[in-house]
């Protein structure tokens, strides 16, 4: 309120649009699984959409073969779309974004209707998305990768090496006791333990009467 408002002079000054700006649409043609989610939830039928069935061999020898959908034709009329997102938001493969571009006006309305070719353009406009939070987990798909990056680096890693000769060396060199020694402690008598209760055996007591023995003193 305390500025004056300024006109941006477009086409001379482009607009700064932020990343979520519902431009225009790119596809990502690998993520597709032509699983018709897209054509289905559109309400106003501006996706259109050809596919066909490829059988895949087997994996293993003896296994069962595999059919998978192959796409021939992806395209989105423009003139129809209304910029709704339910298309980008029910997509479970990721396979459509949002670009912020705007300018693809026609002369012909027939040039607004996209093939995948077109729409494979749209996706080198896509803004990356915004930055994970310092305490987020991570994305599962990297994880995926990583773990599967780690599984083939284990199995390309060369074995364990083993142990250095001069180990082996000092292992053999150190002495063992030889059987003889432990068969001695074996055969050795263990000395007898006292029975619990017994009574030790007194000293014998000198005879009434009897001379007592001489001691030996200095002379």
């Amino acid at each position: 309120m305390t500025k004056k408002s300024v006109t941006a002079q477009y086409p001379d000054t482009q607009p700064d649009l932020p990343p979520r700006t519902r431009g225009v649409i790119g596809l990502f043609e690998e993520n597709c699984t032509v699983c018709m989610l897209c054509a289905r939830e559109c309400p106003d039928w501006c996706i259109y959409i050809d596919s066909h069935k490829e059988t895949v061999p087997a994996a293993t020898p003896g296994g069962r073969e595999r059919s998978r959908n192959v796409l021939d034709r992806f395209a989105i009329d423009f003139s129809l779309c209304m910029y709704c997102g339910i298309c980008i938001e029910v997509c479970p493969f990721d396979a459509l974004f949002w670009s912020p571009e705007f300018e693809y006006a026609e002369t012909d309305i027939r040039d607004l209707t996209h093939e995948r070719d077109k729409l494979r353009e749209w996706m080198w406009t896509v803004p990356a998305p915004p930055a994970l939070d310092p305490g987020a987990e991570e994305p599962k798909e990297l994880a995926t990768a990583r773990k599967t990056a780690d599984k083939l680096a284990a199995q390309q890693a060369p074995p364990a090496t083993e142990p250095h000769a001069d180990e082996q060396a000092r292992a053999a060199e150190q002495p063992t006791r030889p059987q003889g020694d432990s068969k001695q402690q074996t055969d050795q008598p263990k000395p007898e333990r006292p029975t619990p209760g017994a009574r030790k055996p007194e000293p014998e007591r000198p005879t009434p009467g009897a001379p007592k023995p001489e001691q030996e003193g200095p002379e």
